[in-house]
């Protein structure tokens, strides 16, 4: 007998939930500790749940600790295909960004910004986390690729504009993240994040 439809998505929720709060433990604590100070039972037990669950959602504390980023980047791509059809490619990638990142990391109630910057700072510094985080940024740019490949009746695997844009949106985030977490005094990335972009649809003119 087939389950009902509210259970399967209420059950979706909690997974989702628990993935998240898994996530966010593990950046708290590399945060606090240190990435080789924390073992996995520690991100569990910061969350609540027992190391198997852990295992259930993650290989690794690495990639625990990069679902944030990948996560959000795939709301990104959720907003891009809701952008009605006849806008401009390069207007809706920028409206979809902006708009994801306004929204804040996470999808339901947002967090401190400075919760997520610390994140992303163990991101990008932690020599131990550079191997999921480049894997991580690979996956993203293929699964945007096919998103723009969508939008433009192009071929994702075949054609070289769907993921030459992907690269260059992918290397935009890049950039802006580390100016963003670097700039002072402090600018909101969303100011960084559409600069990048205009420029980027403008061609890259010089300054």
């Amino acid at each position: 007998m087939d389950e009902p439809a509210e259970r399967m998505g209420l059950r979706e929720r909690k997974k989702q939930e628990t993935r998240i709060a898994l996530s966010w433990a593990a950046i708290r604590l590399t945060v606090e500790r240190g990435f080789d100070n924390v073992r996995v039972e520690d991100i569990a037990a910061e969350a609540g749940v027992s190391p198997r669950t852990f295992n259930n959602y993650f290989s690794s504390k690495g990639e625990a600790i990069v679902a944030r980023h990948l996560d959000r980047a795939r709301l990104i791509m959720q907003e891009l295909r809701r952008r009605p059809a006849s806008e401009p490619l390069w207007e809706a990638i920028t409206t979809a960004v902006l708009t994801r990142l306004a929204l804040g990391p996470t999808p339901g109630p947002d967090l401190p910004d400075q919760q997520w910057q610390d994140g992303v700072r163990v991101m990008m510094s932690e020599p131990s986390l550079q191997g999921d985080f480049l894997k991580g940024g690979t996956i993203i740019e293929a699964e945007l690729a096919a998103t723009i490949a969508e939008r433009t009746g192009t071929d994702a695997a075949r054609d070289l504009y769907p993921r030459l844009v992907a690269g260059a949106v992918g290397a935009a985030i890049r950039v802006v993240t580390e100016q963003w977490l670097h700039a002072e005094p402090p600018v909101p990335i969303t100011s960084l994040m559409e600069d990048a972009l205009r420029r980027l649809s403008a061609g890259l003119p010089e300054p």
